[in-house]
């Protein structure tokens, strides 16, 4: 969040300092056209300020879960649908 305001702080202090410093432009026609290309160059930095910043997240670490023991035994059972006694694997953990 720092840095990002960082960024921010200086695009807007080069985008203040050439505003004062640049003399006042007299163009009858061009009002519209001086204003999309201050808005242009504006955004361009601002842009290339925030695509300079790394991004906030950060991976969390590895978790490292040891599991029970665990071992598959043949259950039979008696299947009601069918009538008969089936046999089905069945896991046991310890």
């Amino acid at each position: 969040m720092k840095k990002t305001v960082t960024v921010l702080l200086a695009a807007a202090t080069v985008a203040g300092s050439l505003v004062s410093i640049a003399p006042a432009a007299k163009a009858d026609g061009g009002r519209i056209a001086a204003g999309v290309a201050g808005g242009l160059i504006g955004g361009a930095l601002l842009g290339g300020a925030i695509a300079a910043s790394r991004p906030a997240y950060a991976e969390p670490a590895p978790v490292y879960v040891e599991e029970p023991d665990c071992r598959f035994v043949r259950e039979r059972f008696w299947d009601d649908y069918a009538g008969v006694w089936r046999s089905r694997r069945v896991r046991v953990c310890d």
